[in-house]
């Protein structure tokens, strides 16, 4: 999936997690940190702790008063 940076609308090539390109990531946060940012969201991305809105299928926890 193709993306759009958010700062210069310029399209991103690969499916990152975060949709800044590579020049403005570099531009807003520099070198290190955007590397750890990108590093940190694609993980997260990895793990499904992006995912707005779905539906955990496990069981509910059951609440009751006592």
């Amino acid at each position: 999936m193709m993306g759009k940076c958010v700062y210069c609308k310029n399209s991103i090539e690969d499916d990152r997690a975060v949709d800044v390109c590579d020049m403005c990531g570099r531009k807003v946060w520099g070198d290190k940190m955007f590397s750890a940012i990108k590093e940190n969201m694609g993980w997260a991305k990895t793990r499904g702790d992006l995912e707005q809105g779905s539906i955990n299928m496990g069981s509910a926890p059951k609440v009751g008063l006592k």
